[in-house]
């Protein structure tokens, strides 16, 4: 495999697009549901897989969690744990999935995978659709982000 030159500058930290967007209130690919104080976490708004959601870092550039000093670390763990509970809360999956890749966006980011009863493979891989997904209806998503809100804002 070859890794493309873009991959070593982002890994860098030169021009990596997690960096460069600061924190916004959504994304192309997701809206932002909780702010913390080392990451956000934005609901994903692919219809992959209701609640699938991203955890990212925020901060100085990291592509590893291993470059983070014990306090950041530890950080970034309960606030990651946070947004699992709320999804547990919210939409009852019957596991959870913590997936760090990193392998297109090299910039420390946690995808949470809810998984449920009826998941067509519940096994790994997880099914991601090919040809992409259409996006989540509109009412949908902003109710699962209201709903999310309300619970990762509540007792920890």
């Amino acid at each position: 495999m070859q890794w493309p030159d873009q991959f070593y500058a982002w890994r860098a930290g030169d021009g990596c697009p997690a960096c460069e967007e600061g924190r916004p209130a959504a994304t192309p690919g997701g809206v932002r549901f909780f702010a913390g104080a080392v990451s956000d976490a934005y609901l994903v708004r692919a219809d992959i897989q209701r609640g699938l959601s991203i955890v990212v870092w925020r901060g100085r550039h990291v592509a590893e969690p291993t470059e983070l000093t014990d306090a950041e670390a530890a950080a970034y763990g309960r606030e990651v744990l946070r947004v699992g509970r709320a999804l547990e809360a919210v939409l009852q999956p019957v596991k959870l999935n913590y997936d760090l890749l990193g392998n297109t966006v090299p910039h420390l980011h946690t995808h949470v995978v809810p998984r449920y009863a009826d998941d067509p493979r519940p096994g790994w891989p997880f099914p991601f659709p090919d040809p992409d997904p259409a996006p989540m209806p509109d009412d949908r998503l902003m109710a699962d982000v209201e709903a999310l809100r309300r619970a990762v804002d509540g007792p920890r």
